[in-house]
């Protein structure tokens, strides 16, 4: 499984960023989709998560801020990141959970003051 992500970027504090994943190989295989980020100088940390079957999973620093959402006939996994905070800043990893875990090379989000 190869995933891409895009939209990445930098934003101010309050600003609006949605990031998109495409993963390609074998899809078939996949069910959980969804997203990490990794600030500077802290450990990875699970954001959203999205089973095939629509199940979703937000962590509390973001609920209410960002959505997760999932085109499983374009094999892609979305994040609509709403009111964002100087603390969002991150890079973010799309990753893809099928007999073993895949993960996308990670895009920049800076959310600046």
């Amino acid at each position: 499984v190869q995933l891409v992500e895009s939209g990445g970027g930098s934003v101010q504090a309050g600003g609006s960023l949605r990031l998109s994943c495409a993963a390609s190989g074998s899809i078939s295989s996949i069910n959980a989709m969804g997203w990490h980020r990794q600030a500077p100088g802290k450990q990875r940390e699970l954001v959203a998560v999205i089973t095939r079957a629509g199940t979703t999973n937000i962590a509390s620093s973001v609920k209410g801020r960002f959505t997760i959402s999932r085109d499983n006939a374009k094999n892609m996994v979305f994040l609509q990141m709403n009111s964002l905070k100087p603390e969002d800043t991150a890079v973010y990893y799309c990753f893809a959970s099928s007999t073993f875990s895949h993960w996308g090379q990670g895009t920049q989000v800076t959310v600046s003051s």
